[in-house]
């Protein structure tokens, strides 16, 4: 119990609430772990509930009709998903599944409707999750549409650059570790064109790989490579030096 009231105090959707409004959700929530690959929901599951990642990360991802996976969104700790079931509780339209050991509190969305009926902040920051996250698959979404493997391939790099870069001596270390199936289902291609990909940007010196670790050595590079570059990116270019070896 003191551990879930712990996440739920420390978590940016609910620092804005009393002592007894934290007490109250922790009263109606509960605490899982799943292993890797542990599925939280399926999309004909009763979507009647959000829930707050603690520890690890969790995929949120579709199937198409021939059984490919397209991934939607990743999940970090602290975070809030199935946040959709305040609005519209029903099924799951979606996957969620978990990239490690994953710890998550399931929280009754009966309780977060009341809250934010009393609390207009926490629709307001609701409001703001969901729109963040709409943008961002809809950005996905055209990439696949209008761009070749390649620039959508760069886009979701820059993306994680922005999301999950690390600056060190060589470049900018993505911290997410993805497989080239990953990588594969996020821009809607195959592994084997993502290997190739990859390997044509290490040949071009614009990153390295180590250990499944991506390192992009030449930001400039990539971001001029293609039409539009992810707007979280344009902080990291403003920071990077205008001459990279």
């Amino acid at each position: 119990m003191e551990e879930k009231l712990w996440y739920l105090k420390r978590s940016e959707l609910f620092e804005q609430l009393s002592p007894e409004e934290i007490t109250r959700i922790e009263s109606q929530s509960r605490m899982q772990t799943l292993p890797r690959k542990g599925l939280v929901y399926l999309p004909s599951d009763s979507s009647d509930a959000v829930f707050l990642l603690t520890k690890g990360r969790i995929k949120l991802y579709n199937l198409t009709s021939e059984g490919k996976e397209t991934v939607l969104a990743f999940i970090e700790p602290g975070e809030i998903f199935g946040e959709l079931s305040l609005l519209n509780p029903g099924q799951r339209e979606e996957f969620a599944e978990a990239m490690s050991t994953s710890t998550i509190v399931m929280i009754s969305g009966e309780v977060i409707r009341n809250l934010m009926e009393s609390r207009p902040t926490l629709t307001i920051q609701l409001t703001r999750l969901m729109g963040l996250r709409r943008q961002r698959i809809e950005r996905r979404l055209k990439s696949l549409l209008f761009r070749s493997n390649r620039e959508r391939l760069v886009y979701l790099l820059l993306e994680l650059a922005a999301r999950y870069g690390e600056q060190n001596a060589e470049g900018i270390a993505l911290s997410i570790r993805l497989s080239h199936q990953e990588l594969s289902s996020v821009i809607g291609s195959t592994r084997e064109t993502v290997t190739v990909l990859l390997g044509e940007l290490q040949h071009e010196r614009s990153l390295i790989i180590k250990r499944r670790q991506i390192i992009l050595t030449n930001l400039r590079q990539l971001a001029a490579s293609i039409d539009e570059v992810p707007p979280e990116v344009e902080r990291l270019l403003k920071s990077q030096p205008k001459t990279e070896s």
